[in-house]
């Protein structure tokens, strides 16, 4: 059975040559349409025109949204490169783009190539490759190899609406892992209300994480260009700024982020992501065609997190929210390694004894059997903001930088009692 395929190559001088050699027939493969540029093969893909795309680097427009869309049609792709255009086959690869041949290959491996494709898509049709699309990632920068980089931990700080205090404890928990003497990167990708930058006084101007997926979403993301939109706050923290207005959410997304999480993985020992709170995929719904999801930079962050901290606010409000949020977040990463921590607790909301109180609503309505608690201290909290400090800096005997500083040390297999007792700045000079 002759395999039907569509060509997307922007004006290659070999691709006649190419087409003329497919026409034959063999190898079981045969061009169904020539596509003159990404609209035209999208809408052959929708089609149903041809079940595999050979497609060269320098298509215009082409960036890993396109290829998501293809691949989620169920069509394979193949990339084609001349035998001397390395930076070509270099962007298909960080595009996604598994398989790729060259522009003077003969028939039959052209043929083998989308077989190939085609049998990788058949073995795994949810989730072909590494970013939600097409093929593996390939994380190697201009000189380096990913196997010379450690596989770092990614930690997503979640919760429901209500500002539980996720940005608080994403902050004082990156702060504290790199006075653990990990390297550290923290990353904002909440769409809703991102606010980290402010939290630590830095200047936000800088594209941050909007940069990194707009260089990841066109294959020109490595390890040290997200290095360089990670700014380097002290020797082994970093941080990944937000985005500055929420309108902008359409620049962080899903397909893109999966580049930057795997390379944040070879970049830092730990990754600490303050996700949004909304976990609703209902955007596609109101689309007849593919859309962008704005909850997608939640969704994907929670799907490749190593732990998922789920940040409870210690109150009757913010209790009930996190109960009924909680079920929500088990559908959407059942596997998730999710870990309960109760902020903000005092007595004064919650009554006598409150860490039992709390214990047990939640062991009753959610299930939930182990919880880190972490209290209340206002004071040390607004001092810490009002300086764009860290809790180390402006209250470093507090209670709640203690509790957050225990489980840092948790989550880093580390002994509480090891802890460096040096104070590090966490802030850009001004």
């Amino acid at each position: 059975m002759t395999v039907p395929v569509l060509t997307a190559v922007s004006g290659a001088e070999w691709e006649s040559r190419l087409v003329a050699a497919l026409e034959t027939g063999r190898g079981g493969v045969s061009v169904a349409r020539r596509c003159v540029d990404v609209a035209d093969m999208l809408a052959s893909v929708a089609a149903g025109h041809g079940r595999a795309v050979l497609l060269s680097a320098d298509l215009r427009r082409l960036d890993r949204e396109v290829l998501s869309r293809v691949a989620s049609a169920g069509v394979a792709v193949v990339g084609v490169a001349s035998a001397d255009d390395e930076q070509g086959e270099r962007r298909l690869r960080q595009l996604g783009v598994d398989t790729v041949v060259t522009a003077d290959a003969d028939v039959s491996a052209v043929a083998d190539a989308v077989h190939a494709a085609l049998g990788g898509m058949a073995a795994a049709p949810s989730r072909p490759g590494g970013a939600d699309g097409v093929g593996e990632l390939d994380v190697a920068g201009p000189t380096d190899s990913a196997a010379e980089h450690p596989v770092g931990r990614l930690v997503a700080v979640w919760g429901p609406t209500g500002a539980p205090g996720r940005t608080t404890l994403s902050v004082n928990l990156a702060a504290e892992t790199a006075l653990l003497g990990r390297t550290t990167l923290l990353v904002d990708a909440d769409t809703y209300g991102g606010s980290i930058a402010q939290v630590l006084g830095l200047l936000d101007e800088a594209p941050g994480l909007a940069g990194a997926a707009r260089a990841a979403n066109h294959g020109k993301l490595d390890l040290p260009s997200l290095a360089r939109h990670a700014r380097q706050v002290t020797a082994r923290l970093r941080v990944l700024t937000g985005i500055t207005r929420t309108e902008r959410w359409p620049e962080v997304r899903a397909t893109s982020l999966e580049v930057v999480w795997a390379l944040a993985r070879g970049l830092a020992e730990t990754t600490v992501v303050d996700c949004g709170f909304c976990l609703e995929q209902d955007e596609e719904l109101s689309f007849d065609t593919a859309a962008p999801l704005r909850n997608g930079a939640t969704l994907s962050t929670l799907q490749n997190a190593d732990v998922v901290l789920a940040v409870a606010a210690a109150d009757p409000v913010g209790l009930q929210r996190f109960v009924r949020a909680l079920s929500d977040l088990r559908e959407a990463v059942p596997r998730a390694d999710v870990r309960v921590v109760v902020n903000r607790m005092r007595s004064s909301v919650v009554g006598s004894n409150p860490d039992r109180q709390v214990r047990a609503a939640l062991e009753r309505y959610a299930g939930v059997q182990r919880i880190v608690v972490v209290p209340d201290d206002r004071p040390a909290v607004d001092a810490a903001l009002l300086k764009g400090q860290t809790l180390a800096e402006a209250a470093p005997t507090s209670a709640v930088r203690q509790a957050i500083a225990r489980l840092a040390a948790d989550l880093a297999g580390v002994a509480a009692s090891s802890r460096p007792r040096r104070r590090g700045r966490v802030r850009l000079l001004r």
